[in-house]
């Protein structure tokens, strides 16, 4: 058994270590410090700088209530009444003196018409911001001459009340949907991220001993379930520390930053639920072994770092696909086609999980998820340890997935 933890502390130590783990450890710090800073950084580049748009008022009338609107919701927006012609308030926009050209006219039944003139349509916020507050004046002159108060026009705009009331027993009400969504939605980023990466990982390293010979060596003072459990779990591990990392600065700043606060109440965070915590650990866990497990023996049947990424794509697919699956159950987490894909075993991490977290399961239906995985990964564990063995000790061309019977038969061989 003390084989077992030394090949298990190495391999956490020495990914530790590694070049490549601190520096994308670093910089995945450096990107969520950034966007948690996100509108302080954008105020430092756009301090004093107004937007500057050109307003061609060919009514005569219109410009001073756009300008009142305009100067009461949005600061940042700055209107210059212009006096020249259309052409030549575009050429001023090419030379880079206006952001905008907005000429402003009436139609024949005496109600605002405009055109907006932009070198780029791509940034559409100074449109829709001027959009919004010319269909406010257009909503006043209508009013006025269909000698609307001003209390009948507020009336008339008034959104409809809708309520929607679950009938069945302990649902959830749509606020606690849509908290469970964000938080839900955040966490199987994480799981999917999660897997994908640290899967390849555990592939990586057993293709890259399997590589330098020293395969041999290991496989005859260590049997092959523990190699490729120790280095499941070491690599499980240094995982752990990664994400505790990362999720606790991201934690930090979600939690002390005004900008972010508002996130933290919209993802769920605010009063998460101790069952969606536990569930979370658990699919989160048991998908990582399972996908770890089916990674380690893939990993063994390569003799080169080239073919890892070849051998594991329809694992990788198999993941996407789940993802995929769990977006689209978001929406309709009831939906009879999620419920049926979440009990099969390399969905049911994803799935499972967000069905729990988005609907009231009877507690029958994530048991038996849980027991579909912990056997599909005790299966994937006995099987896989036997092409393992087998397959560390092939050597040559080998990418293709009728080396696994080549592995088996050199299992019975020893």
């Amino acid at each position: 058994m003390s084989n077992f933890w030394i090949i298990l502390f190495h391999t956490y130590i020495s990914k530790l270590k590694t070049k490549s783990f601190i520096i994308t450890t670093a910089v995945t710090i450096a990107l969520i410090v950034a966007l948690a800073n996100l509108t302080s950084i954008i105020d430092v580049f756009d301090k004093d700088e107004n937007t500057k748009v050109a307003v061609l008022d060919q009514s005569d009338e219109l410009f001073a209530p756009l300008e009142k609107i305009t100067s009461s919701s949005n600061k940042e927006l700055e209107l210059k009444l212009y006096k020249g012609s259309e052409e030549e308030g575009q050429k001023l926009v090419k030379a880079g003196e206006y952001e905008g050209l907005l000429v402003l006219t009436y139609n024949t039944e005496k109600l605002p018409d405009a055109h907006y003139y932009s070198m780029n349509i791509a940034d559409s916020s100074v449109s829709a911001d001027l959009l919004a507050n010319i269909q406010i004046i257009k909503s006043n002159l209508a009013a006025a001459q269909l000698n609307l108060t001003s209390e009948q026009l507020v009336k008339l705009n008034e959104p409809v009340s809708f309520q929607s009331t679950a009938l069945e027993e302990n649902a959830k009400t749509a606020e606690e949907l849509d908290q469970a969504r964000g938080l839900v939605y955040a966490l199987l980023f994480l799981i999917y991220f999660a897997v994908i990466m640290y899967a390849n990982m555990i592939a990586m390293e057993v293709a890259t001993e399997k590589s330098s010979r020293v395969m041999e060596i290991l496989i005859s003072s260590v049997s092959p379930i523990k190699h490729m459990f120790a280095k499941i779990l070491g690599v499980g591990l240094l995982s752990l520390t990664q994400l505790a990392l990362l999720l606790g600065i991201g934690y930090y700043f979600m939690t002390n930053n005004k900008d972010l606060s508002s996130m933290e109440g919209f993802l769920g965070f605010g009063d998460v639920p101790l069952s969606t915590i536990l569930y979370a650990a658990v699919f989160f866990i048991l998908g990582y072994f399972l996908y770890a497990t089916l990674a380690a023996f893939l990993g063994s049947l390569v003799s080169r770092i080239e073919d890892v990424q070849q051998m594991i794509t329809p694992m990788t697919l198999l993941v996407v696909a789940g993802f995929m699956i769990a977006m689209f159950g978001l929406g309709a987490p009831d939906n009879k086609f999620v419920a049926v894909t979440s009990y099969i075993p390399f969905f049911t991490p994803m799935l499972m999980f967000m069905r729990v977290g988005m609907l009231n399961l009877p507690l029958w239906e994530p048991v038996i998820g849980i027991m579909i995985l912990v056997a599909s990964i005790i299966i994937l564990a006995v099987f896989g340890a036997r092409v393992y063995k087998g397959g560390v000790l092939m050597y040559g061309k080998s990418n293709s997935y009728k080396d696994i019977k080549k592995a088996l038969q050199l299992t019975k061989k020893d």
